[in-house]
This record gives structure tokens, sequence and C-alpha cells, in this order.
């Protein structure tokens, strides 16, 4: 791998900057409740507890190493970290990932404990994976197949792996 490794600092979760990757759930008493749909081709839609751990990813100097992102194009996700602060990396549904520009569009967010946060169907992520703790409890409504839908870009064969700064 040549070239320089670029380093993105996450943001903060807000609505406006979260839209081009999907939506924020609002209070039902805001009336833009109800706008936007979950979506599940296969109807398989499913609840559970899962995480991730720092471990995981390689750590860089103040900050992990996003080598990989991964795309589910038949669902949508609902995330929401439960213990811990988690930064999750982000790209757009309209790209392929498969060459250099296209890591150009990766966003890092900062996720504090119960922000959820949707992934529209096709949007690219990577974690969350917890800020300074061993691991991460995460809330998630996928499609139960997500195995067989769960599409991998790999940012290390195309020579652009990014480190999110996380201190």
């Amino acid at each position: 791998m040549g070239g320089t490794v670029r380093r993105i600092t996450p943001v903060a979760l807000d609505a406006g900057s979260w839209a081009p990757f999907g939506w924020l759930p609002v209070a039902d008493t805001d009336p833009t409740d109800g706008d936007h749909r979950l979506s599940y081709a296969w109807d398989d839609v499913h609840v559970n507890v899962i995480g991730h751990r720092r471990d995981e990813v390689p750590a860089v100097d103040g900050g992990l190493r996003c080598e990989m992102l991964y795309r589910h194009v038949t669902h949508t996700q609902v995330l929401m970290a439960l213990d811990v602060p988690a930064v999750v990396a982000v790209a757009p549904p309209g790209v392929d990932l498969d060459s250099p520009a296209d890591a150009e569009g990766i966003v890092a967010f900062r996720l504090d404990p119960l922000q959820p946060f949707v992934l529209s169907r096709g949007t690219w992520h990577w974690g969350p994976f917890p800020v300074a703790a061993e691991s991460v409890a995460l809330f998630n409504v996928q499609g139960l197949r997500y195995a067989e839908d769960n599409e991998r870009g790999d940012l290390v064969a195309l020579g652009t792996p990014l480190d999110v700064v996380v201190g």
C-alpha cells in the first residue's frame, strides 16, 4: 500500500450531517415522525443486541484504522450504542467503493450512548467501535439474513485505508 493514510476526525451526529447516509429517529410528537420508513426486501426484520470490540480493528496513534466498510442493499439498519461512546464511519449508498475517489466521501461520526441512527439501504458502514472502552453493546435492527447481503468495500486493496481519530 502506497500513499498517505488519511486521518478523519468524527463529527457530532445530527440530522443534517447524517442525511446522506440515513436518518435519525425523532420523538413521536415531532411533525416529521413517520416521514421515513424502514425497508426489508426479504421480510426478515430482526432485533438483537450485538457488539464490537476495539481489538477487531487495528489501533493506530490516537485512533482506529478503518480498512473496510460493509453495506446491505436489501434492508435498512437501525443501530444504537447502549453503554459507551463509539464511532462509526460511513459512505453514501450511491458509491461502489471500487476506486480511490469513492473513499473520499467517507465520513466518521461520534456516537453517544442511547443515540439511535438508521442506515439507508446500501449505506457503507464500519463499526460502530468503542472510543475508549474495550467493547460497545449495540441495539441492532436489521435483516436476519444480513450475512447473505453483506457486500465489503476493501479500502486496503484500494490503497485508501483511513485512521479514525478517537483520542
